[in-house]
């Protein structure tokens, strides 16, 4: 009686159901991540317990670094440039949300100056950036 040898199936992991969740999660996680909107400009806002308030759509974006650098938007400008560059707003500058973003270490007379030439240049809502404490 001649017995026929088994053959042994070795068994097999099918990796394709792993890989499918895998690229579920990374889809998932890179949709729901928030992207920080502040450029690569370091500035260290002040701490408030203030509620935060929505991002208006129309707003013009300021930051006064610790070294007393200007910049409008992303762009780093003088106090010349800025004021023109404000100035050139001209009536919409009204409906325009002037938003400063000064670091915490600035002296306080040149974010006094920034708004007082934000109101000169017609800006009439003003928001200073935080961080929640």
């Amino acid at each position: 009686m001649a017995f026929g040898q088994r053959r042994r199936d070795d068994p097999r992991v099918d990796l394709t159901p792993m890989v499918d969740v895998v690229f579920l999660l990374l889809i998932f996680f890179m949709i729901s991540t928030t992207f920080i909107e502040t450029p690569g400009l370091t500035v260290d806002l002040p701490k408030s317990s203030q509620q935060q308030t929505h991002k208006k759509t129309e707003e013009v974006r300021v930051y006064l670094a610790a070294d007393g650098s200007l910049y409008l938007e992303q762009k780093k400008v003088s106090y010349p440039e800025l004021m023109e560059a404000l100035a050139a707003y001209g009536e919409s500058a009204a409906e325009t949300t002037f938003l400063l973003m000064a670091d915490k270490n600035v002296k306080h007379g040149q974010v006094v100056q920034l708004m007082d030439s934000a109101k000169i240049a017609g800006f009439s809502k003003l928001s200073i950036a935080t961080e929640k404490k």
